[in-house]
C-alpha cells in the first residue's frame, strides 16, 4: 500500500505509517515543518493541499491527514466551532456533489477540514478511490468526522469514528483526538486501547488488569530523573490555577506551548526545561528525530503523535 499525506506536519503521520509497513510522500505548507521533513528523509511536497489533487499521486491508496485544528481547538479563537453548522452542511452538499466554496467558512484554516473529503470524492469520481483512510484532529472535530463517516458508507466505505484516549495506545501524555479509519474491502474498527486510562491520584498499575499501565514521563524521559512539570496551559495566565504533575505521570497535552513549562526537581529546585528531543519523545517520536527549522516547539505539537498513526495505519491495513 502506497500513501499520501495531507498536511503531513514535521512527519508524524509518515513515521506512524512507515511503522506499520507503509510507506507514501506528504504534502505540507510550512517551511519550518518541511525543513525537519526533509532532514528526516521523507518524500515531501512543499505546498498547499488545495492546489493538489488525486491525479497528482495516482499511486497512492491510502490516505491520511491531520487538518489544521486551530479554529477548533478550545485553546483557539473558535472560530470553527462557531460555524461548526455550516460545516457539516457543506460535507453533506459535497457527498451529494454540490459546489461548496469553503472560503464561506469564514477563516480559511476552517475550511481545510474539507480538504481530505474533496480528495476522496474526487479520487472515487475518477475510478481510482482510496482503498483507505485515516484522519485525526482534536476531539472538538468529532461532529465533522461523523458527518463524513455518512458520506463515506453511502460511498462503500466501512467506517469506524470515535474519541481516542492517547495514553491508552502507550503515549505518555493525556491527549485526546478525534479519528476516523474508512476501508473499501473489509470492515473496519478503531484500535483497541492496550493501556489504562489515566486517573489523577489513582495508582499507576490499579484498574483492569487485562491492560497494562499507562506510560509517565519518567518512563519515557529515564535520564531526567524526578521531576515536576508546571503548566498554566488552560488556566487563563491564573498562576493559582498552574497545573502540576509529576514524572510519576503522563504529561499534560503537548502543544506548541511546550517550551514554557516549568520544571523542577523534589525540592522545588528549577530545572532545565524540556529539550526539543525530549518534547518529541513526549509526543511520541524517536529520540533522535531531526527537528529543523525554526518554532521547534510548535512543530512538535501540531504534530500527528506516531503512535496514533501507527495504530490507526494498522487498523486500516491488517486484514
Amino acid at each position: 500500500m502506497s500513501a499520501i499525506h495531507l498536511f503531513a506536519g514535521s512527519g508524524g503521520l509518515e513515521a506512524g505509517a512507515l511503522a506499520a509497513g507503509v510507506h507514501g510522500a506528504g504534502i505540507e505548507w510550512d517551511a519550518n515543518a518541511v525543513a525537519t521533513r526533509l532532514a528526516a528523509g521523507l518524500a515531501t511536497v512543499h505546498g498547499d493541499v488545495r492546489r493538489y489533487g488525486p491525479a497528482d499521486f495516482p499511486d497512492a491508496n491510502l490516505l491520511t491527514a491531520g487538518p489544521p485544528c486551530q479554529t477548533f481547538t478550545v485553546a483557539g479563537g473558535g472560530a470553527g466551532r462557531t460555524v461548526l453548522a455550516d460545516v457539516l452542511h457543506a460535507v453533506k452538499r459535497m457527498g451529494a456533489r454540490d459546489s461548496v466554496d469553503p472560503r464561506l467558512l469564514g477563516d480559511e484554516r476552517t475550511g481545510l477540514v474539507l480538504e481530505p473529503l474533496r480528495w476522496i470524492l474526487e479520487a472515487a469520481d475518477a475510478g481510482r478511490p482510496y482503498r483507505a483512510i485515516v484522519l485525526e484532529q482534536v476531539q472538538q472535530v468529532q461532529q465533522v468526522w461523523a458527518a463524513y463517516a455518512e458520506v463515506l458508507r453511502a460511498e462503500g466505505y466501512s467506517v469506524a469514528t470515535g474519541v481516542l484516549r492517547l495514553e491508552q495506545l502507550g503515549l505518555p501524555q493525556t491527549r485526546r483526538r478525534a479519528v476516523l479509519v474508512a476501508r473499501l474491502d473489509g470492515p473496519v474498527a478503531l484500535p483497541e486501547p492496550s493501556r489504562r486510562p489515566y486517573r489523577r491520584g489513582i495508582a499507576q498499575d490499579a484498574g483492569d488488569g487485562r491492560l497494562a499501565p499507562w506510560v509517565s514521563m519518567g518512563e519515557a524521559l529515564p535520564d531526567r530523573g524526578p521531576f515536576t512539570v508546571i503548566s498554566n496551559y488552560g488556566t487563563g495566565g491564573d498562576p493559582k490555577n498552574r497545573g502540576r504533575r509529576t514524572s510519576g505521570e503522563p504529561a499534560f497535552t503537548v502543544t506548541g506551548k511546550i517550551s514554557r513549562f516549568r520544571l523542577v526537581d523534589p525540592a522545588e529546585r528549577e530545572l532545565p526545561r524540556f529539550t526539543h528531543s525530549e518534547a518529541g519523545q513526549l509526543q511520541g517520536f524517536p529520540a533522535d528525530w531531526p527537528w529543523s527549522g525554526n518554532d521547534i516547539p510548535q512543530q512538535i505539537g501540531n504534530a500527528c503523535p506516531p503512535p496514533l498513526a501507527a495504530a490507526l495505519v494498522q487498523a486500516v491495513t491488517t486484514p
